[in-house]
């Protein structure tokens, strides 16, 4: 039913794949660095949710597409929201990295 689309989680290997076949695409990590330093998705960023407005120094381009997840989605779905209100255009809540079946380092 389309009224409860926004009940269901993103699927973040979808999410990735997508991110994979995106030129210029930026895979941010909005979790702790405790958490990112204990494993995350290869080629990721860590900018933790609570320092979201440090992205523009490390995604200056606000066009670029951004790809955005966490542990659950919660975080990056707050973290959409902050990136669309500090002026990105493409951004993308793909889930947490809890339901990810690729390789992490």
């Amino acid at each position: 039913m389309v009224l409860f689309d926004f009940l269901r989680s993103p699927d973040i290997n979808q999410g990735v794949s997508e991110y994979h076949n995106t030129a210029g695409a930026v895979l941010l990590d909005v979790r702790t660095p405790q958490e990112f330093r204990e494993g995350h998705i290869p080629g990721s960023r860590n900018v933790p949710l609570q320092t979201i407005q440090a992205a523009a120094n490390t995604i200056p381009d606000k066009s670029t597409p951004v790809f955005v997840y966490c542990l659950s989605g919660a975080r990056s779905r707050q973290a959409a929201g902050a990136l669309a209100q500090m002026g990105y255009t493409n951004v993308k809540n793909i889930g947490g990295i809890s339901a990810y079946t690729g390789k992490v380092e």
